[in-house]
């Protein structure tokens, strides 16, 4: 078995671009800002913010982190987008009332949307670029592959596709109305899963040789848990992610890479 470690390939992109922020520090003046903004308090939600802090951090970026009511929002979106100090601006999510998930996320400047949860951000979202980093970075070439994704949410299946197909990519999407599942990933040659449904890929569905990406993100029993199945992990005859430290460290960069970007273009 062969294993895909995001985490390895996270320090070489955290160095780099570290040193892009000290670039854009020493010549333009400018030190890249983010702003994370969160309506609600949660373990998880605090998690992921702390690690997005820390990450910020370590790279020399400027965190702004807003704890408010959801009603507050709009108006400080307003001065966020307007404000020339901020590069990025992200909605935590999910918020108190999750109806009103599209008007907010929509709200974000769309040179400032480094979520890409917006209709016209400029960015790509950031879980599409990871694994497309990921693959990259262990030189798997999707070019003349049989690609099959699994789930076609807002927030991965959906971007990736699109990012795939402008590549030139052969990928065929499969959601909740597709039939015979398990005859369309045997001819995949690389299988990518962002369901959030635990166990949606089991061994028996997957060819000798293929290669597997768990984008998913599932609770089960009270647990973190992906959507591949543990019986593929006693696989020897395929490449896949590792239960923990696969798409998700890359996640990170790909959001700091556009906060970065976001500044570089203001100085150009």
């Amino acid at each position: 078995m062969k294993i895909l470690s995001g985490r390895e390939l996270s320090g070489f992109i955290k160095e780099r671009q570290a040193h892009s922020v000290r670039s854009l520090t020493q010549s333009a003046g400018i030190v890249p800002k983010l702003a994370i903004i969160k309506t609600i308090d949660n373990p998880v939600i605090d998690l992921y913010v702390g690690l997005k802090q820390k990450y910020a951090d370590d790279i020399g970026i400027a965190v702004d982190l807003y704890r408010l009511e959801q009603e507050e929002v709009p108006d400080l979106l307003n001065k966020l987008n307007s404000d020339t100090s901020v590069h990025g601006i992200i909605i935590q999510l999910p918020i108190k009332n999750p109806d009103q998930t599209d008007e907010l996320t929509n709200l974000v400047s769309p040179d400032k949307d480094v979520d890409a949860l917006g209709d016209k951000a400029k960015f790509d979202p950031a879980t599409p670029m990871a694994i497309l980093w990921l693959l990259s970075g262990y030189n798997i070439d999707l070019q003349g592959k049989k690609v099959v994704l699994i789930g076609k949410g807002k927030l991965v299946g959906r971007p990736l596709e699109k990012m795939l197909k402008n590549s030139g990519v052969d990928v065929f999407t499969i959601d909740s109305k597709t039939k015979d599942v398990p005859k369309l990933t045997k001819e995949a040659d690389i299988i990518i899963t962002a369901t959030g449904s635990p166990s949606v890929l089991t061994s028996d569905m997957v060819k000798p040789g293929s290669v597997v990406v768990d984008a998913g993100v599932a609770s089960e029993d009270g647990k973190t848990v992906g959507d591949v199945a543990d019986d593929l992990f006693e696989r020897q005859d395929i490449t896949i992610t590792p239960k923990k430290g696969g798409v998700g460290p890359l996640t990170i960069c790909a959001l700091f890479e556009n906060v970065i970007r976001s500044a570089e273009r203001q100085r150009e």
